[in-house]
Parts: structure tokens; sequence; C-alpha cells
């Protein structure tokens, strides 16, 4: 964002005593946060009733639902990339959170009426697992796009905090009015939250207009500098953004670091569903418990990206902290593997939830930092999304394949500690890439 937008006023003056921001970021930084804040409260708020419906749905057949959310996202990436394709940033990213509020006052319609209620159960689990990547992957699209490498690595954190606000809020209203009122009657709240996040949009997109000339230094380097006319469509075809991630072996970089991480996470959330399942039998107290399990995740997200993930990446680099969650993530399944019981499950979870939200995912969005506009959009939303899913559903039937051998959750966390090794190298490795072609551009 420019440095020309005046950084008055008792918010910018509170931001320079938690992050190191510069003359000008205030106002977008706050719109920043204030937008990441409504989406992942409003996320929040569904996610509980999300982890409830895949146990309502079938526990055993949570893979079938992982392979249907990874066969909604092939559909949607595609018209996602022709809507970008044709229509300006100001105009496609509101529609998007618009359609998806649509779809939430359709589901609340659904559920009231109780037609069905397994299917309907199956259908919201893969169509918030759908929304959720895709209006994360819309933000941050987003956000590389509006601020330059030096300043993601100040100000990621802090921007992701937002999010972990609205995260820990969401959760709490969930566990306080799931049992008097009843799961359904909380989507309306999530829809209110939607259209708070798309305001965030106009301000932020509007900010970005104002500058005129765009500020050369909050551009990652000259050859992907923002143009005067920014705000045109990108062109392109549907399919762009697959053949620019076959195209770069730095991004397919990034989709292997992106399918281990989703593999792993999936071995996990398996085991908490079968661990959570044989604990507790009310399905109002298991939702309060997905809700509090967030809360805590979220708590000490926000203390990670307040405090700790700026200075790492500007402390001791990249390539450090990306390896960072992968290591612990290894030691934790190496806990699960000595004892798969419900308290180590929620210790681990919250330390693997809370890393990778409040340190490893801000890092992660660096990388698309030195690449141009439309990989920041089109490749990024394939990776977020087809990719991402596509590690949830092949890693959804290598856990029900282990399953059927008669191989218990102890020996499949034991198997997940050498993916969980390879994560960490492939982190080391893409963080080196990221410095080379950060220095490249510089020079």
């Amino acid at each position: 964002m420019s440095a020309t937008v005046p950084a008055t006023g008792w918010f910018a003056r509170g931001l320079q005593r938690l992050v190191c921001i510069a003359p000008g970021e205030g106002r977008a930084l706050f719109w920043s946060f204030l937008y990441f804040f409504c989406l992942l409260c409003g996320y929040y708020v569904l996610r509980p009733l999300r982890d409830e419906m895949g146990i309502i749905g079938g526990v055993e057949k949570l893979q079938w639902v992982f392979t249907g959310t990874f066969l909604a996202m092939l559909a949607a990436v595609p018209l996602f990339g022709t809507v970008s394709a044709r229509f300006p940033r100001r105009r496609f990213l509101p529609w998007v959170y618009y359609f998806f509020i649509a779809n939430i006052l359709i589901f609340f319609l659904w559920f009231r009426v109780g037609v069905e209620p397994e299917i309907a159960a199956r259908a919201f689990f893969i169509w918030t697992s759908v929304f959720n990547l895709f209006v994360v992957s819309v933000f941050w699209s987003l956000m590389a796009d509006l601020y330059s490498n030096a300043q993601a690595r100040r100000l990621f954190g802090f921007i992701a905090a937002g999010g972990s606000a609205g995260a820990i809020l969401g959760p709490t209203v969930t566990a306080l009015l799931a049992v008097p009122l009843g799961p359904t009657n909380l989507l309306l709240v999530a829809s209110a939250l939607l259209g708070g996040a798309v305001f965030c949009i106009h301000r932020l997109i509007k900010l970005a207009q104002a500058e005129s000339p765009p500020a050369t230094h909050n551009v990652a380097d000259a050859a992907h500098k923002t143009p005067p006319d920014a705000d045109r469509p990108m062109g392109g075809g549907m399919f762009s953004g697959i053949r620019l991630v076959l195209g770069s072996p730095y991004l397919l970089g990034v989709c292997l670091f992106i399918w281990l991480y989703t593999t792993l996470s999936t071995f996990v959330y398996f085991e908490q569903a079968h661990i959570v399942r044989d604990t507790f039998g009310d399905s109002a107290q298991r939702t309060t418990v997905f809700a509090y399990i967030d809360l805590a995740v979220n708590t000490g997200t926000i203390l990670l990206q307040v405090f700790v993930a700026g200075r790492l990446m500007t402390g001791v680099g990249l390539p450090t902290t990306l390896a960072l969650v992968p290591a612990a993530v290894a030691a934790g399944f190496v806990g699960l593997g000595l004892a798969p019981i419900f308290p180590v499950l929620v210790a681990f979870q919250v330390l693997r939830r809370a890393g990778n939200y409040g340190v490893t995912r801000p890092a992660r969005e660096v990388l698309f930092t030195v690449v141009g506009r439309e990989t920041k959009y089109k490749a990024k939303n394939f990776i977020d999304t087809v990719v991402y899913r596509g590690g949830d559903a092949i890693g959804g039937w290598i856990f029900a394949g282990l399953k059927q051998l008669g191989i218990g959750l102890s020996g499949i966390a034991y198997i997940a500690v050498p993916i969980a090794l390879a994560w960490l190298a492939t982190a080391w490795l893409l963080g080196k890439k990221h410095e080379t072609l950060r220095t490249e551009q510089r020079a």
C-alpha cells in the first residue's frame, strides 16, 4: 500500500507498539486486520458444526466426503479462473463472498426443514471445506497483491492475527450458544460476518485505487510492480492457474509443501474423529468440545502471530521459520503413537494448528510475494484449493486403507512420522529457493 496514506489516529499509534509499521500503512493494515477478523469469525462459527456433521454423516465414510470435497474443488477452480479473467478484482472479489452468503442461507433453510439429514450433513461438510479454502485463498491473494515482500515479512503475522481474533470469538459464540439455541441458528450469524468482510474489501480496494502513482517501494520487484491499471481484468483462460503451476518448479515445490501438510492434517483429523466419537456420546457435547479445541488453538495462534511470526521471519529467515512446525509435527505424531488418547490428541492438535496458523501460514503467504499478479490469484487459488483438498482426499483414503489392514491409531501415527520429516525437508528447501528468487529480483 502507498506510503501517502496518513498513519494517524489511535489505531495506528497503538499498532506501532506491537508491530513495525511504516508511515502510511495504518489504514490499510486496519482494514486488512478487520477483513480477516470477520472472515474467520464467520468460518469458526461454522467449523464446530462442520466437524459434528462429519460424525453424523458417518466416521467410516469420511474418506468419501473428503473425495467429494476434492471433486467439488475441481469443478469450482475453472469457474473462478473464468470469473477472475473477465472481471476486475473490485467486482469479482465481493461477488465470491455474496455467493457463499447465499449458500449459507440455503443450508439454514435445509436444516430447518430437516429433509434427508445425513445427506444434508455430508453436503454441509463438503461445502464448508470448499468455502473455507476459497474465501481464505482470495483473502491472501489480495494481501499478496497489495503488500510488498518487505511489508509482508513485517505485517502478515499481524494481519493473520486479525483472523485469529475472529477465530477466538467464533468458537466462543458456538460453544456458548450451540446447546441453548441449536447449531442451525448460528448460520445467520456467520452470513452477517461475511457481509462485514465484503465491506472491508471495498475499503481496501478504494485505498489501493487512491494510490497515484503506486509507490515503488511497495512492490516485490520492478518486474512484478503493480501497474496503474492493475484493476483491469487479468485475462487468460479458466485453466491458466494450472498452466502457471506446471510451468514453475517453484510453484510445484509449493504444491508438494501443501500436499504433505494436508496429508498429515487429514491423518490427525481422522484420528480426532475416532477418538472424540469414542470419548463423547452426545452430539451437542461433541460440538461444544470441538468449539473449545478451536478456542484453545486460536488463543495460542494470535499470540504467535502478534509476537512471534514477524520476528521469526525477519530474524532467523524464511527457511527456518517454515521448518519449525514440521519438526514439531513429527514429534507430535511420535507422542500420539505412544498414547492415542483424548488428552494427548488435544495437546497435539493445539500445538500443530496454532503453530501452522500462527507461524507457518503467514510464512507460506510470503512465498507468493515474489510472483506476478496472475500467479497470485489464479495459480495460488489452484494450489490453495485443488492441491489442498487433493491432499485431504488422498490422505483420507490412505488412512482408511491402513485401518482396513488392521493398523490401529497408534500404528498410523508412527507411519506419519517419516511423512512429517519429508515435509520438514521440503519446507527448508522451498524457503531457500524463495530467498534466491528474492535476491535475484532485488539485484
